[in-house]
C-alpha cells in the first residue's frame, strides 16, 4: 500500500481533533473531510469502522505544482487517512507524493515540490504519534 502509515496513540476522536493543528504547523489547511463510516451507513446501510479521509492543501506548494503543470491538479489535495482498527487502535496514513508522481511527464521538474510535501507530511505523522 502506498503512502506512509503510523499507529497513533490515543483515541480516534483525540487524533481527529489534533490533526488540523498538526497540519497547520506544516502550512496545510483542511479543505475536505470525508466520513466513510457515515457515508456508507447513509448510502449503503452498511456498518463500517470509523474512517476519515482528510484533504489537506498547502496553498504555496500547490500553486508551485500547478504552475509547473496544470494536470497535477488531479493529485490534489493531499489525502490524509485516519481509521480505527477492529482492535480499537488508531492508524494514520498520508499520501507519498514521490510515489504518486511516478511516471508523470514532468516528474523530474516536480520532484523538489513533491519531496517538500512528503517531508512536511512525514513531520505531521511524527507529531501525531
Amino acid at each position: 500500500m502506498t503512502g506512509n502509515w503510523r499507529e497513533i496513540a490515543g483515541t480516534f476522536d483525540d487524533a481527529l481533533a489534533r490533526l488540523p493543528e498538526a497540519l497547520k504547523t506544516e502550512g496545510f489547511g483542511v479543505v475536505s473531510d470525508i466520513d466513510l463510516q457515515a457515508t456508507f451507513k447513509a448510502k449503503l446501510s452498511v456498518d463500517f469502522r470509523r474512517y476519515r479521509i482528510i484533504g489537506a492543501c498547502n496553498p504555496g506548494l500547490a500553486h508551485q505544482a500547478v504552475t509547473m503543470d496544470p494536470r497535477i491538479g488531479v493529485l490534489l489535495p493531499c489525502n490524509v487517512v485516519l481509521y480505527e482498527t477492529d482492535q480499537g487502535k488508531v492508524v494514520m496514513g498520508a499520501v507519498d507524493p514521490m510515489q504518486t508522481l511516478g511516471g508523470h511527464g514532468h516528474a523530474e521538474a516536480l520532484a523538489p515540490v513533491a519531496a517538500d510535501v512528503r517531508g512536511r507530511l512525514e513531520r505531521v505523522l511524527a507529531r501525531m504519534r
